[in-house]
């Protein structure tokens, strides 16, 4: 598919992509989704190390820096600085059984749910072109003064992502600028931008989810989630 070569070109190219193993980023998460839960600076300055080829994530310095947080698609674990397993969620999801309390509001969920996120953040565009994600060109968007052309893409079972369905917008330059899906009954945007080069792999560095209105516009407030990455490294 053209665009999604020109997106994956646009970020660093696959062959550098396939080159690599690890990242690790230096970054911080908020928003309303993590302070109406009790947790705005459970993510302030905290270090992720994870798998560019399997879902996995580990969190340095989350609860004020005093513990460690571990993702993986079948276990998510709350750890000492020293590596000691203070608590384990087994099998998670992210259809959250306490339906009366804000979803984020066990430190296992935001764990779970900041794993599946920055995972994702890292990996797309190049997750796209997985060979059981199913993309379709959509017509393009006009945003402002731009015109975005789309991609939607749909995910299997086998990868944890926040939502099976997913819509990507890319700006002039094939840079993601923007994806819509459903997050906990709600439809959201996030919209990317600053996008800088780290080791050949282009990242926007700051990221920010809000809620849309059914004609596909976005409601400025409240922001749901801020993302800022500090610096990153691939290897």
């Amino acid at each position: 598919m053209a665009l999604l070569d020109d997106v994956i070109d646009a970020s660093g190219g696959m062959a550098r992509w396939n080159g690599l193993s690890r990242f690790t980023l230096h970054l911080s998460v908020g928003g309303t989704l993590f302070s109406s839960a009790g947790h705005a600076s459970e993510f302030k300055d905290v270090t992720a190390e994870g798998s560019t080829r399997t879902q996995s994530v580990r969190f340095t310095g989350i609860t004020g820096g005093e513990h460690s947080g571990s993702f993986q698609p079948d276990a998510i674990t709350i750890e000492s600085l020293e590596g000691e397993v203070l608590r384990t969620w087994h099998n998670p999801s992210l259809a959250f059984p306490e339906a009366s309390s804000p979803p984020l509001a066990d430190e296992l969920h935001l764990v779970f749910f900041c794993g599946v996120a920055i995972w994702n953040y890292l990996t797309n565009p190049f997750l796209l072109a997985h060979p059981d994600v199913v993309v379709e060109e959509l017509t393009p968007w006009r945003e402002g003064t731009e015109t975005w052309r789309r991609l939607r893409a749909q995910f299997p079972p086998s990868l944890m992502t926040l939502a099976p369905e997913q819509i990507f917008y890319f700006d002039e330059n094939a840079l993601q600028r923007r994806t819509d899906h459903d997050l906990f009954g709600m439809k959201v945007a996030h919209y990317s931008w600053a996008h800088d080069s780290f080791g050949g792999v282009v990242v926007p560095t700051l990221r920010r989810a809000q809620t849309l209105r059914p004609d596909g516009t976005v409601i400025a407030k409240p922001v749901l989630m801020d993302v800022e990455i500090f610096d990153a490294v691939f290897d």
